[in-house]
């Protein structure tokens, strides 16, 4: 089942309930405030957040050190050409 739209919240940590390998494979990418991002870890389109890699700095599980940032989400996928 193929969508053109990407979820409202996707994570890449596999821990994560939102976590979804299938769209995460296609590729999404995300402009947040209007600025290409491609430190993202995790975003919320519904409640206007995404959580971004501080650096190379890891947590003493060894996840990723992140930060939350509050305002306009728009993720796309990748793959799609608009004109074909």
């Amino acid at each position: 089942m193929s969508t053109d739209t990407p979820p409202d919240r996707l994570s890449v940590n596999p821990q994560s309930p939102h976590y979804d390998e299938a769209l995460l494979s296609r590729g999404i990418g995300i402009r947040f405030n209007g600025a290409e991002k491609t430190n993202v870890e995790e975003y919320c389109i519904s409640e206007g957040w995404v959580r971004v890699a501080v650096g190379k700095t890891l947590d003493r599980r060894g996840q990723p050190m992140t930060m939350k940032l509050k305002g306009a989400v728009e993720p796309y996928f990748k793959d799609a050409s608009p004109e074909s």
